[in-house]
């Protein structure tokens, strides 16, 4: 057990740096080059950058330590250090990358696409090792607790002041691009933390619940469930089939059930994590 602790610490670790680099190369050679920011604090600390002329990395880092204050003691130490650790090496990552910037490409389409993209691969390299690289994110959870909001909706809003202000600095065409920039990192983030191909969990209701599930038993060589249950209206017993798959396992699935049971009752849900086995062999792991 501590030997695998110690790995899964190292795993993180190197995840925790490379995250962060790869965020520092998308700004240093895309993005801040061209005018186009991210959001929250490293979007304010690029336009503060912008006007004061100060490092962009100690400004991402100066900024972000009122938020490692207020999480130390809402949110938990041991997030606050990887999110600490995380920060900064961004800024670090972002020193040097300014010291030996190249300019890739100054067509603005190009510079939001790919910019967005490896941007999104460093934060999301970072999120699903349990940590963050922005200070608002920290800033609306807590909020989120307070005022009844969630924590998307803060976050929203913290974004909305900061691309105004940069469309009063850099231009309202670069504030557009830069909304877009967000938009593709904020997508490619959720495809490095949940994966390309996600799973599925499928509950079926039907009266030929054995045939159906031996079948997917027999010729999908998955693993099922069966769950009891009642109808709320009807008050008859019934047998709820579950199990999880691929979304490329889904059609077959539906081809089974409905060749069974055309009336069959589906209810498909996005698994966005689903560990302890394979899926071939879950069969009794409820």
């Amino acid at each position: 057990m501590v030997k695998r602790r110690i790995k899964d610490i190292i795993i993180e670790l190197i995840f925790l740096t490379l995250g962060p680099l790869i965020a520092a190369i998308a700004l240093e050679i895309f993005l801040v080059p061209n005018n186009i920011i991210d959001g929250g604090i490293v979007g304010i600390s690029i336009i503060l950058q912008y006007i004061t002329k100060y490092k962009l990395g100690a400004l991402i880092f100066l900024l972000n330590i009122p938020f490692f204050l207020l999480a130390f003691n809402k949110i938990g130490k041991q997030f606050v250090l990887r999110t600490f650790y995380a920060i900064l090496i961004l800024s670090l990552g972002v020193t040097f990358f300014h010291a030996h910037r190249f300019l890739v490409t100054d067509d603005l389409l190009l510079v939001t696409v790919f910019g967005g993209i490896i941007l999104g691969s460093g934060a999301g390299l970072v999120l699903k090792n349990n940590g963050s690289m922005d200070g608002t994110e920290i800033l609306s959870l807590v909020l989120s607790k307070k005022i009844g909001v969630t924590v998307g909706e803060c976050i929203m809003f913290f974004n909305i002041f900061i691309y105004s202000a940069a469309g009063f600095v850099f231009g309202f065409e670069k504030a557009m691009y830069s909304i877009l920039t967000y938009l593709i990192a904020y997508k490619v983030i959720d495809i490095v933390v949940e994966g390309f191909n996600t799973s599925k969990s499928v509950r079926i209701i039907s009266e030929s619940y054995e045939e159906i599930g031996q079948n997917l038993l027999n010729d999908m060589d998955i693993g099922v469930t069966y769950i009891k249950g009642k109808g709320g209206y009807s008050g008859d017993k019934k047998t709820i089939i579950y199990c999880v798959i691929s979304r490329l396992e889904l059609s077959k699935l539906k081809e089974i059930v409905m060749s069974v049971d055309p009336g069959a009752f589906m209810s498909i849900v996005d698994v966005h994590e689903a560990f302890g086995g394979s899926f071939r062999k879950f069969r009794d792991k409820i």
